[in-house]
């Protein structure tokens, strides 16, 4: 089963207005919440956004890459407390492919928009931005958030020999830059 979900699961940013259903969300956050953390810190956090017009806000969290959100019915920004563990980026990077994989194994669309190290505008950074608007405390920082609905694109699984396995070594690199 999981071969054929990292086979097929691709970015989807065109979603149907059709909501999710609470079981489903549920469901994600549980994958979400089973993710690997180091030493089991669990640095992260989850804001799950349903509400339309709260979405089309974030939608504007950055001026590229993030504009579909306010087409998707579902958004879940991951957060990562910076108090809890050093490597919180590496805990909430984890967590937000736990809600792709979850998402795309219901049948469901799902695409990340980076968040951490964007800028809102030239004088303010996307975590900014969503900070205020979501009241985050400055402890928390955000990574991503994932636009989540059922698929309003058809989009097949990039075929094995287009994959780039000119990037892989054994034992010693032997890759050209």
């Amino acid at each position: 089963m999981f071969l054929e979900l990292i086979n097929t699961r691709r970015s989807i940013r065109k979603f149907k207005r059709t909501s999710v259903e609470k079981e489903k969300i549920n469901t994600l956050i549980e994958a979400a919440l089973r993710s690997p953390s180091s030493r089991g810190r669990n640095a992260w956090q989850f804001i799950v956004i349903d509400d339309i017009s709260l979405l089309e806000k974030l939608s504007q969290a950055k001026p590229h890459g993030a504009g579909f959100l306010k087409g998707a019915p579902l958004g879940i920004v991951v957060c990562g407390d910076t108090s809890t563990s050093d490597v919180w980026i590496e805990d909430t990077a984890i967590a937000s492919i736990f809600i792709h994989l979850a998402a795309h194994d219901m049948g469901l669309g799902s695409c990340w928009i980076q968040i951490r190290e964007r800028d809102h505008t030239t004088s303010k950074s996307a975590d900014a931005y969503i900070k205020d608007l979501l009241h985050i405390p400055d402890h928390l920082m955000i990574e991503s958030i994932i636009a989540i609905g059922y698929p309003d694109e058809i989009k097949k699984g990039h075929e094995k020999n287009a994959l780039p396995s000119g990037k892989v070594s054994f034992n010693t690199y032997t890759l050209k830059d």
